[in-house]
């Protein structure tokens, strides 16, 4: 693993070690030290979404309601673009492995470069706003709030695009602690302008919108400086590869747009997969919401070590050696795999003591909510291996630039088999969305019965590609 900038460091295979024998091994303290700022980093973005929960919160109900009803198209829309700057994780690591510091900048450049062709498209996404919430079909009284909020917050799109492109360049050179750093100020900073935009200047929900929107740019604004500074312009020539080089954007977009388009197809399905158990009353509503929360106990931490493989792998390639990039996924895979694994056994067996915390004890509903949470918990765990392998695997291959593989399948999984699935097993003929639709009414139950079948799937489906060895033909240049 590299260490901290800057001296240019030889190069070397990222978490290896050399026994007594003298024969290499993959060393598993390392790759858990690159994979715990990253961690730390997915927690980051949990935590701000919690924070602008709250403040929201504490203007209305139908303030919560109002974001709640665009938040996921919002974040979508986001994440559908985004992967043009998640990308350049893979570029850099390949770059950095294979000694060619330059090309690591050049990547990073042509994220920003591609972040900001996008920059109208997030314009025209924002105008669009005041015509596209009526067309959702919620009450009309929540409309403006809705609107508030979506403006805003796609107005930014193009600033968060670019920061994680620079976010990004760190991750894959393995200096994860100034994307922490930057993270961190991020969180920060929006706390206090959600207090002094919402109620100080009394903006309301906008309020909320603008502070994530502000957060980004001033963090982008920090990364843009650590990007420049005298250690990467000295190492990585950081300033001196800004000019736009077509050949590289268009690679960078190419690669990137399917990273995206697998993400928003997996929390496009997952929040349809919400709406419709929501769909089914308070309780299962409630219940199904709890548990998603406390999975993602295993699941960041996951993506953290799932990261830490996109950067291990690509380093690897790039230093030539793809059966060292072999071994080194196989052992994050197997990290992400045991840890997800055990972590949902722990939840299910502590549902009982943690599911009560989260609702409130003088509700009528509360012990239908506790019971059936339990129940589901328990249906979670059953999964959680088969996530770590949809993680550990998915990441790994993104190090190694096989990008669209994983979101064909993804797209093909979600939308062919899981949110179809969800219907059939959730409702009662004439319940769900489609009234003609079969149904066999197994309420939340079934639900989270579809979503074992469809991780399983997805996490096979991966762990196939990758023993297979395809993802050994792409190289990123």
């Amino acid at each position: 693993m590299a260490a901290e900038p800057v001296r240019g460091e030889p190069d070397r295979l990222p978490a290896r070690r050399v026994d007594a024998q003298g024969r290499a091994r993959v060393d598993g303290r390392a790759i858990v030290a690159l994979a715990l700022p990253l961690f730390v980093n997915s927690s980051l973005q949990a935590v701000l979404n919690l924070t602008d929960t709250w403040f929201i919160g504490r203007i209305s109900a139908q303030a919560v309601a109002a974001v709640g009803g665009v938040y996921w198209i919002v974040l979508g829309s986001l994440l559908l673009l985004g992967g043009v700057g998640m990308v350049v994780q893979a570029f850099a690591a390949q770059a950095y492995g294979g000694g060619r510091r330059r090309r690591a900048a050049l990547a990073t450049w042509s994220g920003l470069w591609a972040s900001l062709a996008l920059v109208p498209v997030f314009a025209a996404l924002a105008a669009a706003g005041p015509w596209v919430v009526p067309m959702l079909g919620m009450p009309p009284e929540l409309r403006p709030m809705s609107i508030d909020y979506w403006v805003p917050r796609m107005l930014g799109g193009g600033a968060a695009i670019a920061l994680w492109s620079v976010l990004s360049f760190f991750n894959g050179v393995g200096h994860v602690r100034r994307a922490l750093v930057v993270n961190a100020v991020v969180a920060v900073l929006n706390a206090g302008l959600n207090e002094w935009l919402m109620f100080g200047l009394g903006l309301g929900v906008a309020g909320a919108a603008w502070a994530s929107t502000l957060s980004i740019c001033a963090g982008l604004a920090l990364a843009m400086a650590m990007f420049a500074g005298a250690p990467y312009r000295r190492v990585y020539a950081s300033t001196r590869m800004w000019r736009p080089r077509l050949r590289s954007v268009v690679a960078t977009v190419s690669t990137g747009l399917p990273v995206g388009l697998s993400i928003a197809f997996d929390v496009l399905g997952l929040a349809a997969f919400q709406a419709m158990l929501t769909r089914l009353g308070a309780v299962p509503g409630a219940a199904s919401q709890i548990v998603m929360m406390l999975t993602s106990i295993a699941y960041m931490p996951a993506v953290g070590l799932g990261m830490a493989g996109t950067t291990l792998v690509g380093q690897s390639i790039g230093a030539g050696d793809r059966d060292w990039a072999r071994r080194v996924g196989n052992r994050t895979i197997v990290l992400a795999v045991g840890y997800m694994f055990l972590t949902g056994i722990a939840l299910a067996a502590a549902g009982p003591w943690l599911l009560p915390r989260f609702v409130a004890a003088a509700d009528p509903q509360a012990a239908a909510v506790v019971s059936l949470g339990i129940t589901l918990l328990w249906i979670a765990a059953a999964y959680q291996f088969f996530d770590g392998l949809n993680i550990g695997c998915g990441f790994c291959l993104r190090g190694a630039g096989d990008t669209r593989f994983p979101a064909y399948a993804l797209l093909a999984l979600a939308w062919g088999v899981f949110v179809p699935l969800v219907h059939l097993l959730a409702f009662a003929p004439g319940q769900g969305w489609v009234e003609s639709a079969p149904g066999a009414g197994w309420g939340a139950v079934g639900g989270w019965i579809a979503a074992v079948v469809y991780v399983g799937l997805l996490g096979a489906t991966l762990a196939w590609r990758w023993r297979s060895g395809r993802w050994q033909r792409f190289s990123l240049r």
